[in-house]
């Protein structure tokens, strides 16, 4: 039981650090699709 619950820390702490990377393209994503809306919309 202590060791499934190290496990399942240890792996939710590779997701948060791997995610960190994910989230910020996401937002960069996210935020050149606005820029080509707003130019659609021009």
């Amino acid at each position: 039981m202590k060791t499934l619950l190290i496990v399942m820390i240890a792996a939710a702490a590779s997701l948060y650090l791997s995610a960190c990377n994910t989230i910020s393209g996401f937002g960069k994503d996210i935020q050149k699709g606005g820029e080509a809306i707003e130019r659609t919309a021009e």
